[in-house]
């Protein structure tokens, strides 16, 4: 069992960065692969990233891809996304999720078993 607690969500301009943070509860954060997914007003939750319990595989979606970064920082127990060059389009719910394979990878929303509250981002144009 593990519990996420999501941060860093806010208001950013268009054009501008945020980074998100999802603190991990448990003494095995290395063994869980983890990741980001997305719900904007009125649609379904988005994959976002992943990456793996190593840290050795990430994941992106195409629409983030190269503007979105996934890391892990295990001394604290801790997922990050950095997002640069955000716009209009990222205005969502942010969750963190985990799932106890640390090699898995899914896309699909009901593939993770363990999910944060969600914090608010929202990208004024």
């Amino acid at each position: 069992q593990v519990q996420l607690v999501e941060s860093g969500g806010g208001l950013v301009q268009a054009g501008g960065s945020l980074r998100l943070s999802c603190a991990a509860s448990g003494r095995t954060f290395s063994r869980y692969a983890m990741g980001w997914f997305r719900q904007a007003p009125g649609k379904g939750r988005e994959f976002v990233a992943s990456i793996s319990g190593s840290g050795g595989s990430t994941y992106y979606a195409d629409s983030v891809k190269g503007r979105f970064t996934i890391s892990r920082e295990y001394a604290k127990n801790t997922v990050y996304l950095q997002m640069n060059s955000l716009n209009p389009e990222g205005t969502a719910v942010y969750y963190c999720v985990a799932d106890s394979l640390s090699t898995y990878y899914s896309t699909s929303p009901s593939g993770w078993p363990y999910w944060g509250q969600g914090t608010q981002v929202t990208v004024s144009s």
